[in-house]
């Protein structure tokens, strides 16, 4: 299965969650595929899929493709965030 899409959604809360993590010193890098962006910070890497859950599609969560990416995926963390509150934690675990 690939893990590649076709045509990126971008959900509603991405920018704000964005420039949430960046304003909290954070490196973020918006790729698209196989997840929405590469975060780093404190020499630590994450990557991140952002869903929106007030929108139809992000309350579904993450689809086949990226489930099978996370499951697959042999390299550092890879998260699921939903709102500004969780781009906080993040960036604080990342920190620690």
């Amino acid at each position: 299965m690939s893990h590649l899409r076709r045509a990126a959604r971008v959900d509603a809360n991405q920018s704000e969650i964005v420039a949430h993590m960046r304003g909290l010193g954070a490196s973020v890098y918006l790729i698209g595929m196989p997840v929405d962006c590469l975060v780093g910070i404190n020499s630590k890497t994450a990557l991140v899929e952002i869903k929106d859950p007030k929108s139809r599609y992000g309350k579904k969560g993450l689809n086949e493709n990226q489930q099978s990416f996370k499951d697959s995926w042999k390299g550092g963390t890879v998260c699921q965030i939903n709102d500004v509150e969780g781009a906080t934690t993040l960036i604080r675990v990342m920190q620690a």
